[in-house]
């Protein structure tokens, strides 16, 4: 995970990074990650300490802590990105899990972890 921090921190890679680190905290499903709008994670102008989101493969509510790290790679990326409490936190133009499953991909290749299923 180090390595994957150090990749997207080298790149400056904000949103990405924000990704990561949500990722690994949520221990979500891609499709999940993706569907995260801004006010599952803020309350008023603060980083929530827990999130709750409803998966959506299950339909099952899922509630998570958000670390003090994590807490601060998700606000500079939400500082950078500004938005409504309404838009998705990562938004991306094509197709969302499709995208992720590609970052992941890519993040795994630049550590020199290669061929791995995604």
């Amino acid at each position: 995970m180090s390595a994957v921090r150090a990749f997207l921190d080298r790149e400056r890679r904000v949103r990405d990074r924000a990704l990561f680190d949500l990722a690994i905290d949520s221990k979500l499903r891609g499709c999940a990650l993706v569907k995260i709008r801004i006010r599952d994670l803020v309350a008023g102008p603060e980083i929530r300490t827990r999130a709750l989101v409803v998966q959506q493969k299950t339909g099952c509510p899922v509630q998570f802590e958000i670390t003090s790290d994590v807490r601060a790679s998700l606000l500079v990326w939400l500082e950078r990105r500004r938005g409504t409490i309404e838009d998705y936190a990562f938004p991306s133009r094509i197709d969302h899990a499709r995208q992720y499953a590609r970052l992941v991909d890519e993040w795994m290749t630049a550590i020199g972890l290669r061929d791995l299923n995604v």
